[in-house]
């Protein structure tokens, strides 16, 4: 009782905090974001507002830093049914769970064949459950794997090369480190579905109704603690996560580096001298006979079933995500756009000397399971194989299938 007293209060309390309308009375679309630090958004939401014709202006509010606090924000006020929320940005893993709960709209007609014409197949699965579409992706993001040519010319095309390659710049008493995410967070679960997609399985089936694994599975939890065995693990990998990983990279005690764009340019600015031999290639494959499947992250923008405004809301979105300003956040904020025009254009590939690697990965790549049950699923994940080193393939594998099978019979929202 005390919960949907707390509820009706904080729904009360932000409501009056919304605004309607600005002076000149056009109606107000918030949309609400992850903090991104360029100013790309801000300048998408000018544009719109703009473009709009006065017919409404866009306030870009920003989110917490970390996805949790983002997701925890939103799933309490939509919750509460606030009306102030109008276009949300949601992680790519959580549009199962928000269309489940009724917390979103659904994509349809003129507005549903905007959003998919043009955009790259694998975001949009990230934004669609049971069938129907209910968000239009923002932006996206994959990894590469990143090496240094000086050690070695020839980048590895498997799992099993880079490791052997690892172990002889060790016996070189060369740097040789494999830096790759293996603290217990999402990181770590992101980690496993690329290698158990790559090696031709998945967690879930299909249908989402049960675990898949079976022998993908533990040959990608293999893989993991041959790694976390080897001379290639980094000592610090229970606790890396991504910017541990560029860190390590940039202080040249690692050879090999698996994570996202953005060590590109940091490596640029940080050490110039071993930016000149910082070479990228694509993420290395389980088997030498099956292109590897990265699991891709991003954003997308879905419409909030109580906003007063849904049809501006739709509108908003679309104009939001579109050439220009997808152009803006790739080359001000490092965002790789979803769009698949936009990486044949001149200034994209400039700044981004890997696109070709980076399109290529996005239009094999993998996503995460689409479940309302998610967070749980992760969790039941990167539990399971943290750390890394006491991994036994066949036990966490018994392990993980029990805990999803769990957590897809459970009921609720995760708090």
């Amino acid at each position: 009782m005390r919960a949907v007293v707390a509820l009706t209060l904080l729904a009360g309390t932000l409501a009056a905090c919304g605004d309607d309308g600005d002076s000149g009375g056009r109606p107000t679309i918030n949309w609400y974001n992850f903090p991104e630090d360029s100013g790309a958004l801000q300048k998408a939401a000018d544009r719109c507002s703009q473009a709009s014709g006065g017919r409404y202006r866009i306030v870009y509010n920003k989110l917490p830093r970390a996805a949790d606090g983002q997701r925890q924000q939103m799933v309490r006020r939509l919750a509460a049914e606030d009306d102030s929320l109008d276009i949300l940005g949601l992680d790519v893993t959580w549009a199962a769970e928000f269309a489940e709960a009724g917390w979103i709209r659904e994509w349809t007609g003129e507005m549903k064949r905007q959003a998919m014409e043009g955009t790259l197949r694998v975001p949009i699965q990230t934004a669609t459950w049971k069938g129907k579409l209910y968000a239009v992706p923002y932006n996206t993001n994959t990894q590469l794997l990143w090496y240094r040519k000086d050690l070695v010319p020839d980048p590895p095309k498997t799992w099993a090369e880079m490791l052997d390659k690892a172990r002889e710049l060790a016996r070189q008493r060369k740097p040789h480190y494999v830096e790759i995410q293996g603290a217990q967070y999402e990181g770590l679960t992101v980690w496993f579905n690329t290698l158990i997609n790559s090696a031709g399985g998945s967690i879930l089936n299909a249908s989402a109704t049960e675990p898949s694994l079976g022998a993908p599975a533990v040959r990608a939890a293999s893989i993991m603690r041959e790694l976390a065995k080897s001379p290639a693990a980094d000592p610090s990998l229970p606790n890396q996560m991504e910017d541990a990983n560029r860190l390590a990279m940039e202080a040249g005690v690692a050879a090999f580096q698996l994570n996202y764009p953005f060590v590109y340019p940091s490596m640029k600015a940080n050490n110039p001298q071993l930016f000149k031999n910082f070479a990228w290639a694509p993420y290395p494959r389980v088997d030498e006979d099956r292109p590897a499947r990265p699991t891709i992250g991003g954003i997308d923008l879905a419409v909030s079933a109580y906003s007063r405004h849904p049809d501006l809301a739709f509108e908003a979105a679309l104009c939001l995500r579109n050439r220009e300003n997808q152009l803006t956040a790739a080359l001000e904020g490092g965002l790789p756009p979803t769009l698949r025009a936009l990486y044949d254009e001149p200034a994209f590939q400039k700044e981004y000397p890997f696109h070709r690697e980076v399109l290529a990965a996005l239009q094999s790549a993998s996503v995460r399971p689409r479940t309302p049950a998610y967070q749980n699923v992760s969790i039941a994940v990167s539990h399971t194989l943290s750390p890394p080193s006491e991994i036994d393939p066949e036990s966490s594998v018994d392990t993980i299938r029990d805990q999803i099978d769990k957590a897809l019979r459970s009921e609720g929202v995760i708090p």
